[in-house]
């Protein structure tokens, strides 16, 4: 078997890291995971993105074959996003990070999401 450090492309940990690292990246994982899933929602969410970087962490989260785009030909026009099956596997990661974060870093709630929230996977 090969070493990932001769090949740091190949390194599985690398390749999830440059898709989810990003700035607000895993906070619209978060919020996608929650059944916000219109731009305009999700831009209200996220209190402080611009909609510039919403939309290209959307399109990268796209290419990436994270999230679908669903346009309807409505007027006016109406855009959803959901999840992946790719997607979906991401959830636990930002669950693991959640309670890390409440065990070790914060006093306080974290993130303004409560225990009982289901991400239907």
């Amino acid at each position: 078997m090969e070493s990932t450090s001769s090949h740091p492309e190949s390194c599985p940990v690398l390749k999830t890291a440059d898709i989810i690292s990003g700035k607000w990246t895993l906070l619209i994982l978060r919020d996608l995971s929650k059944g916000i899933n219109r731009f305009s929602a999700l831009e209200r969410s996220l209190a402080g993105i611009s909609p510039k970087t919403l939309s290209e962490r959307l399109k990268g989260l796209e290419k990436a074959g994270i999230v679908t785009r669903k346009s309807y030909a409505e007027v006016p026009p109406r855009v959803e996003y959901t999840l992946t099956k790719m997607g979906w596997d991401l959830i636990p990661l930002i669950d693991h990070m959640r309670d890390y974060g409440a065990k070790w870093l914060s006093k306080d709630e974290p993130c303004s999401i409560t225990d009982d929230d289901s991400h239907g996977a």
